[in-house]
């Protein structure tokens, strides 16, 4: 999210492949950061693969399962910090791994309570709390390092097919969470001076469900004809 520094894309490309990761997504760099790295040795396919989005939603749209990272510090979380070497908290069961993104924060600020919002868990590299915050290429090699440590980075496979058993990416959780906020706000529940608050607790709430396909698309015909039946 928002890089600063080209150094630290090049630094965070090398680290991702070293350790078997290899789809990068920059969102909303700040110019003119974007490609001028000059430490992606041996990444030079993952530079030129990368892209730049405007938006959180384009990078984890078709995501599975998202894991923010952060340490925690200024601050103020109603969810627990996981620690990065537990990776069994952090991490979907195996077989319900679907498409995972790991989510870095700006090097000047870090993850937003509103970015936080869209991860599944929330992890934290156990450093020293007289300097929790650490440079972001090398939270990316140390975060990459552990999932290939516990076997969390699998080998290139050809694109599935949708099962209605397959965990909902983000982009259909997000559909559900509009099509809702729509439908609470027609019937009074959402108020202006709490709204936002109030959307990303229900945001955090269906993450929690894990849903499935299937649950995604029967919660949203529901909504859809409580919708309808509001307008007419």
């Amino acid at each position: 999210m928002r890089p600063r520094n080209p150094l630290n894309i090049g630094a965070a490309a090398r680290a991702m492949a070293n350790f078997g990761l290899h789809e990068l997504v920059v969102v909303a760099p700040h110019p003119p950061v974007w490609r001028e790295t000059r430490s992606a040795v041996g990444a030079e396919e993952i530079i030129r693969s990368a892209c730049a989005v405007d938006e959180l939603r384009e990078a984890i749209g078709d995501r599975t399962w998202v894991v923010g990272t952060t340490s925690g510090s200024r601050r103020n979380l109603d969810r627990d910090l996981i620690p990065l070497n537990e990776p069994d908290r952090w991490l979907p069961a195996r077989g319900r791994a679907g498409r995972v993104a790991l989510l870095f924060g700006s090097e000047k600020t870090g993850l937003s309570n509103q970015e936080m919002s869209f991860c599944h868990a929330l992890v934290r590299i156990p450093t020293a709390a007289r300097c929790p915050s650490m440079n972001l290429g090398q939270a990316v090699a140390i975060c990459a390092y552990e999932m290939a440590r516990c076997g969390a980075i699998a080998v290139r496979q050809p694109a599935a097919t949708i099962h209605h058993s397959d965990p909902a990416n983000v982009q259909s959780i997000d559909r559900v969470l509009e099509r809702a906020a729509r439908v609470l706000t027609d019937v009074g529940y959402l108020k202006p001076k709490s709204r936002e608050a109030t959307l990303i607790k229900l945001r955090r709430l269906l993450l929690d469900l894990r849903l499935t396909n299937n649950d995604v698309k029967i919660l949203g015909g529901i909504l859809a004809q409580i919708e309808w039946k509001l307008q007419h």
